[in-house]
Formats: structure tokens, C-alpha cells, sequence
């Protein structure tokens, strides 16, 4: 009886991801906002009505697409960092630049569907919350250590307002224990430095100005490092 339930289970998996392969060539070249459940099962010869049996809807497709697409950037970014030694931080804050900025230069479509131009009438289920945190955890962890240490020397900036103060302490709970709020504020702003920048390479903003993007990349992890305090590599 397990070995038919271990079988059926097999050949479920195995069409699950035929559909997700064919929902990621669809992506590819029509759009998130074109992803049909119906156009899907055709290609792949099944009854449309036997793909709702997978997913329910095509939300819930575009849904699991997200949550590999998050899995695949932090596994990587998690690869590269835990190769660094744990008492340099700086040369871990390069890592994870370097491997977020790697893995969306390969998986450009992966990257926008998560970081691009939201699908009209999506809205993403809390399911993809921890994938989406992964990278941020990387980030969290790297500072949580730094400040332990007692080596991260942040630079002088503006009073957190108590409303700013209590996110960023919200924050740092879950990412990075201990960490001040007003080192966190200067974390996520280079958080969000790091993928506007990666967005502007992977979108042509860049062509002309600082193209190819390497030095600029790396001049900008620096900056980035200094204002977070990091030690020198």
C-alpha cells in the first residue's frame, strides 16, 4: 500500500513540475499577467479540467512560482555567504551582494516576477513571506554577529522618529537580535540600495552611465558597508 501511495506521489510531483516548467516558459514570453491554467494544460495534454486538481487557480500557480523563485534566490545567496568566515563580516555583506546580483544576471525573469512591476489582481498570500525573508535573514544574521562582536561602526545619521524607531526595532527581532534600531533603519537602506541597484542593471537603467556595471556594483557595496559600519574586510 505505501509503495502504490509512494508511486502516485512520485508521478504527482513529477506533473507538478511540468506545470511550473511550462507556467516559467509562459512567463518568459508572455508575461505573469498572460499565465493561464487552461493554455497550460493544453500544452502539456492534459484535461483542463485535471490541472485545477494542482492548483486551484492560476494565483495559486503564479503563488508557487514566487515562493521558487525566493527558495532558488536564497539558497544561493546562502551558499556563497556561508563559504566566508564567520568573523569577517564585511567579506559576507560582499557575498550576498555578489550572489543576489549573480543569481538575478541568470534567472532575469525569475527576478522580476519578485522584484518587478506587481501582476494586476494579484496579491501575494502570507505563504511567501519566510521564501522572501531569506535573503534578509542572510543580511540580519551577518549584523546580529557584527554588533555581538562589538565591531560594527555605523555612521552618524538623523534621529529615528518613534514610529520609523518602532518598525525598525520590529524588524531586528525577527532578523537580528539585538541590533539597534537605528543600525537596522541603515540596514534596510542599504537593503534597498542593493536591489534598486541590481533593478537598474537588469533593466537597461544603467546603459550609458555606468555600463557594464561591475565597478559600480562593487564602488556601491563598498559605500554601502561604510554606512552600516561594517569592519574592513
Amino acid at each position: 500500500m505505501n509503495a502504490i501511495r509512494t508511486a502516485r506521489q512520485r508521478a504527482r510531483d513529477e506533473l507538478t513540475r511540468e506545470i511550473k516548467a511550462e507556467a516559467r516558459r509562459q512567463v518568459v514570453a508572455e508575461g505573469p499577467q498572460r499565465l493561464s491554467l487552461r493554455s497550460i494544460a493544453r500544452d502539456l495534454g492534459m484535461a483542463s479540467s485535471a490541472i485545477y486538481r494542482y492548483f486551484p487557480s492560476r494565483d495559486d500557480l503564479l503563488t508557487a512560482l514566487i515562493i521558487d523563485a525566493y527558495d532558488s534566490l536564497g539558497a544561493a545567496v546562502e551558499d556563497v555567504e556561508s563559504h566566508v568566515p564567520r568573523e569577517n563580516i564585511r567579506a559576507r555583506w560582499q557575498a550576498l551582494c555578489a550572489g543576489a546580483r549573480s543569481w538575478a544576471r541568470q534567472h532575469n525573469h525569475e527576478y522580476a516576477l519578485i522584484y518587478g512591476s506587481p501582476v494586476p489582481g494579484y496579491r501575494a498570500p502570507e505563504d511567501t513571506i519566510a521564501p522572501a525573508s531569506r535573503v534578509a535573514g542572510v543580511l540580519g544574521q551577518l549584523l546580529a554577529d557584527g554588533w555581538q562582536a562589538e565591531v560594527l561602526r555605523p555612521v552618524r545619521a538623523p534621529s529615528l522618529r518613534p514610529e520609523l524607531a518602532e518598525q525598525a526595532r520590529h524588524v531586528a527581532t525577527v532578523i537580528a537580535p539585538g541590533v539597534p534600531p537605528e543600525v537596522l533603519a541603515q540596514a534596510l537602506i542599504a537593503w534597498t540600495q542593493l536591489f534598486g541597484m541590481v533593478s537598474f542593471e537588469l533593466f537597461g537603467h544603467l546603459v550609458g552611465s555606468a555600463d557594464p556595471a561591475d565597478e559600480f556594483f562593487d564602488h556601491a557595496v563598498e559605500c554601502m558597508a561604510d554606512v552600516m559600519g561594517l569592519p574592513p574586510a
